[in-house]
């Protein structure tokens, strides 16, 4: 029996399942017809400016909301129905939950440590010193970080089948960041599946290895962060004949990679009439590059296509050319949430 399996826990294919799940607030959709599967050992991320909808994403999971339609299954039970059998399986930090200010941070590791099935003090205590935490004073003389630190040892001590983590790294240092994240890859690498809401791309492209992007409500894409390492950009600018655009180039793909290849034209630069274009490519870029030679293209820069300019395909109308940006901000990535997730 490995660290996950518990013989009172049905084994379904997906251990998190939703389908056509969706929150309304009145008129409002906080949610919106999400339909995805979380498999057994995933490490699965959610990524999301504010108010796209993860943390209620979430909250639907553990059955803290009632959904308005469509179904969840956590490890084979359904949150609303059955939520406490959800509960054993899960060891869940939120992002706004609070501790109690008048234990001392060893009381609040006892405490939940006694209340849950899967509880383990000393395992706790362990993770509280690997994040260098002194659990002798009162949480209400912690500072934001602390608690944050404690509410980690809370979490990350029971090996429940599932782990769901909203912001786990706000509020903490990038001493003790390294120091979570290695904790769940360890929980990654025990077999447990793990659920990631994070806003930090560095820290999702790090620790799993599937992400979905949600906006307004809706998820807009899913994607295996192996397909993603595979995947380049190319900004340049089109040679000087006019009868040179997007729909010619578009023409001249081989047959064999259009369906790896998406050619975007780009603004003009400011005060020059250039015409620009974006060469979106995914698998192998090595039999791409005979074409792409041969086009005559200009100025050309080729990037791997990290998790920030997915990210900002999916939340911006247009993308800015980073050949005409200051170094400073061609590099800038998502700033992290100062939200103050406390657990």
């Amino acid at each position: 029996m490995t660290d996950t399996d518990d013989p009172d826990c049905p084994q379904p294919e997906a251990i998190v399942q939703l389908r056509s799940l969706g929150k309304r607030y009145g008129s409002f959709n906080a949610l919106a017809d999400c339909s995805l599967d979380i498999q057994p050992g995933d490490v699965f991320g959610l990524l999301g400016p504010n108010g796209a909808g993860k943390t209620t994403l979430i909250r639907l999971v553990m059955g803290f909301l009632q959904r308005t339609s469509g179904s969840v299954s956590v490890c084979g039970y359904d949150p609303q129905r059955d939520s406490v059998a959800v509960h054993r399986q899960v060891a869940y930090l939120p992002g706004d939950a609070r501790l109690p200010r008048h234990l001392r941070g060893d009381g609040v590791l006892r405490f939940f440590a006694d209340i849950h099935p899967l509880g383990d003090l000393s395992r706790s205590r362990e993770i509280a010193e690997a994040l260098e935490l002194d659990t002798r004073r009162f949480v209400g003389l912690m500072s934001t970080g602390m608690r944050q630190k404690l509410a980690l040892a809370v979490v990350l001590a029971p090996v429940t089948p599932l782990l769901i983590l909203d912001e786990p790294t706000a509020n903490l240092d990038p001493s003790v960041r390294a120091t979570v994240l290695e904790l769940v890859q360890q929980a990654a690498r025990a077999g447990r599946t793990i659920m990631l809401s994070s806003h930090v791309m560095s820290e999702i492209e790090e620790t799993c290895n599937r992400v979905c992007f949600l906006r307004r409500g809706k998820l807009v894409r899913e994607l295996e962060m192996a397909d993603l390492f595979q995947r380049h950009r190319i900004w340049a600018d089109l040679p000087s004949d006019e009868r040179c655009d997007v729909s010619t180039i578009t023409d001249q793909i081989p047959v064999e990679l259009r369906e790896n290849v998406v050619v975007t034209a780009v603004d003009a630069r400011p005060s020059t009439n250039v015409r620009a274009i974006r060469i979106d490519t995914a698998g192998d870029l090595a039999p791409m590059l005979e074409w792409i030679g041969s086009l005559g293209l200009q100025r050309m820069r080729i990037e791997p296509l990290g998790l920030r300019a997915i990210y900002d395909s999916v939340h911006r109308d247009t993308l800015p050319d980073p050949r005409s940006l200051p170094i400073a901000d061609s590099r800038a990535d998502v700033a992290p949430n100062p939200s103050g997730v406390t657990a």
